[in-house]
C-alpha cells in the first residue's frame, strides 16, 4: 500500500496503541467469562495480529471477545477503534458502537466514531449534523470534537469544508497537534503546500514524535518542491513493514554518506507497487557508487526488474531473512534521499529505465487492434481493506460508466489496461469495443510489454500510470483534485515522467476534468501521426 500523502488525526488517545507480539496460537484468554481482559492488552494482542497481516484472526479475536464480554464497553470501543481503522468492516464497527452506546449514552468518543463512521459511508449530511450535536452538548469537549469531524472531512474529499472548521476552532483557541496537523493537511491537500508547512511545524512542536504528523510534512516538503529538507524528513517515516519484513528492522539502514564499495545492499518494497516502479531509477547511482545490490520485489515485479537491471540480483519473491547477507538494507522510497536528490533538476533525466521484452511485445502486438492509434485505459485502483486506504482510492478512482461517457466514442482504438475487480465493467459494456487482453497478463513486464504496442495511456492515479512513465510512453494522468505530493501542487507536466500529461481535477468531481480529457482525446487522435 501506498502511503501517497499526509493524513489527518483524531484525538492523540486512538493513535498511541502500542503494538505487542502475540501468537494468534496462545491460550484463549480474552474469552475467560470469569475473567474480562484488561482493554489496553486486548488492544495490543488484535493490532498485533492486524499488523501482522492476519486481519481475519483479528476480527475473529474480537467478535469471540465481545461475544462473551458484551458488557465491559471498554471492549467494545477498543474493538470499533482498531475494526474501523484497519478494516472497511463499517456493519462491525456500527453494532461494536452501539453497544459502547447502551452502556455508555455520554461517551463522546463513540459519539464522535459513530458520526465518523456515518460520514465515511456517505452520510456526509447526516455525519455533520451529528458532531454539530456534539460540540452544542458537549461545549467543553470541542477539541476532541473538532478533531474528530475534521479527521472525517479530510478522508473522504472534502478539505474546503474541514478548512473553515479549523479556521473557526483555532480562531477561538482551541489549538491541539491533532488540529493543527489536520490544517496543515486541508491546505495540502487544497495544492497549497507552502502555505501548509507552518502548522504542520507548529503541530510538530506541540508532538514531535507523532508518526502522522511527520510524514505529512515530509510529503508536504516534498510537494511544495523542497525536496532538500522534505527527503530526510521523509526518511524519519513510520515503515510500512509486513510480518515477514520485520526482521529487517534490526538491520543497518542505508544513509546518503555511507561508503558503498564493496558494500552488500538489500533494496526491498515498502509501501505499493507505484513506489517502487517511482524511485527504482535510482538504482544505477547506488551501483555507480560500488554498491552489490540485491532487490527485493512482489512477484509481479521480478521478472520486470531483472530485465530493466541486469546488474542486479533479482532475488525470488520468498520470504528472507539472511541478516548476515547484507550490510545495509534500505526501502527503495528512501532511494532520492540516498542519491541526494535536492531539486527537482537532480531527478535521473534517462527515460525509459524499465523495459520490455521483444518477444512479449511482439505476443501482445499479434493480439490487439490492426487500427491506430491504440489507447489504453485504466479507471480505478487497487481495492484496499484498510479504511484510511480504502477512501483514498475512492478519492483517486473514476468508474468505468463516467470516463466512457466523457472519453468515448473516439476515431481510435480503445485497449483495456485495467486489472483486477474493477475490470468487470468490461463484462456488460454494449458501447464502442474496447479489447481486452488483460486476461494474457501475468505481470508487470506482460503489462509493460503490452504498453509498447500503445500510442496513449490514459489512467487515474495508479501503478499503471508510473508503469507508462517508466517506459517513456506517452500517458496521461488524471489526478484527483487533493493531489498526491508526487505530482506537485500545479502544472502539466512531471519531473518525474516527462512523457506525462497532468490533467488535474479542481474540484471533488471528476467530472469537469473528464470533459477535458475528452476534448484533449478528441483533438489528440485528429493530430496524431504514426511513429
Amino acid at each position: 500500500m501506498s502511503q501517497d500523502a499526509g493524513g489527518p488525526s483524531g484525538p492523540k488517545e486512538e493513535q498511541t496503541i502500542a503494538v505487542g507480539v502475540v501468537s494468534a496460537n496462545e491460550e484463549k484468554w480474552w474469552i475467560d467469562p470469569a475473567s474480562p481482559p484488561e482493554a489496553t492488552r486486548f488492544a495490543q494482542s488484535c493490532e498485533s495480529l492486524f499488523e501482522s497481516g492476519e486481519g481475519v484472526l483479528a476480527l475473529q479475536r474480537v467478535l469471540e471477545t465481545l461475544s462473551v464480554h458484551g458488557n465491559d464497553w471498554q471492549l467494545s470501543l477498543a474493538g470499533a477503534s482498531l475494526v474501523m481503522r484497519y478494516t472497511t468492516r463499517y456493519d462491525i464497527v456500527d453494532v461494536l458502537l452501539r453497544n459502547v452506546l447502551r452502556l455508555q449514552p455520554d461517551n463522546v468518543q463513540a459519539q464522535s466514531s459513530s458520526a465518523h463512521l456515518s460520514i465515511a459511508r456517505g452520510d456526509i449530511a447526516g455525519g455533520c449534523a451529528r458532531f454539530a450535536e456534539m460540540i452544542a452538548r458537549y461545549p467543553g469537549k470541542k477539541i476532541e470534537i473538532g478533531e474528530y469531524i475534521t479527521m472525517s472531512l479530510l478522508e473522504v474529499g472534502y478539505p474546503s469544508e474541514a478548512l473553515e472548521i479549523l479556521k473557526y476552532l483555532l480562531g477561538a483557541g482551541n489549538v491541539s497537534a491533532s488540529l493543527l496537523n489536520n490544517l496543515g493537511c486541508a491546505l495540502e491537500r487544497l495544492n497549497r503546500s507552502t502555505e501548509a508547512l507552518p502548522w504542520y511545524e507548529k503541530a510538530l512542536q506541540l508532538s514531535p514524535e507523532r508518526p502522522e504528523i511527520v510524514f505529512g510534512y515530509a510529503c508536504t516538503l516534498i510537494k511544495a518542491g523542497q525536496f532538500e529538507k522534505g527527503w530526510p524528513v521523509y526518511f524519519e517515516r513510520a515503515l510500512q513493514l509486513s510480518k515477514i519484513q520485520n526482521w529487517l528492522r534490526g538491520m543497518p539502514r542505508l544513509r546518503p554518506d555511507t561508503e558503498l564499495s564493496g558494500k552488500r545492499v538489500l533494496l526491498f518494497q515498502e509501501q505499493g507497487l507505484g513506489d517502487t516502479l517511482q524511485f527504482i531509477r535510482h538504482v544505477p547511482v547506488l551501483l555507480a557508487r560500488g554498491a552489490d545490490i540485491s532487490l527485493h520485489v512482489p512477484k509481479s515485479l521480478v521478472r520486470l526488474m531483472r530485465m530493466s537491471f541486469p546488474a542486479i540480483t533479482v532475488l525470488e519473491p520468498d520470504p528472507i531473512s539472511e541478516g548476515d547477507l547484507y550490510d545495509y538494507v534500505a526501502p527503495i522510497p528512501d532511494l532520492p534521499y540516498l542519491t541526494n536528490v535536492h531539486s527537482i533538476g537532480d531527478v535521473p533525466a534517462k527515460v525509459p529505465y524499465l523495459v520490455a521484452k521483444t518477444e512479449d511485445t511482439a505476443r501482445f502486438e499479434a493480439s490487439l487492434p490492426q487500427k491506430k492509434p491504440r489507447i489504453g485505459l485504466v479507471w480505478a485502483g487497487e481495492r484496499r481493506s484498510r479504511s484510511e486506504f480504502a477512501l483514498a482510492d475512492m478519492r483517486r478512482s473514476v468508474s468505468f460508466e463516467d470516463m466512457t461517457k466523457a472519453l468515448l466514442p473516439v476515431e481510435a482504438s480503445l485497449v483495456n489496461l485495467q486489472f483486477g475487480v474493477e475490470r468487470k465493467s468490461l463484462a456488460e459494456w454494449q458501447g464502442q469495443e474496447i479489447c481486452d487482453p488483460m486476461g494474457a497478463v501475468q505481470d508487470m513486464a506482460d503489462t509493460a510489454a503490452l504498453m509498447q504496442g500503445l500510442d496513449l495511456i490514459i489512467s487515474v492515479d495508479t501503478s499503471p500510470v508510473h508503469l507508462a512513465g517508466a517506459l517513456g510512453r506517452p500517458v496521461w494522468l488524471i489526478s484527483r483534485w487533493d493531489a498526491c505530493w508526487r505530482w506537485g501542487d500545479e502544472g502539466q507536466g512531471s519531473p518525474w515522467y516527462p512523457t506525462m500529461r497532468v490533467f488535474r481535477s479542481g474540484e471533488r468531481s471528476f467530472a469537469s476534468v473528464l470533459q477535458e480529457v475528452g476534448k484533449a482525446l478528441r483533438l489528440w487522435v485528429d493530430m496524431w501521426q504514426p511513429q
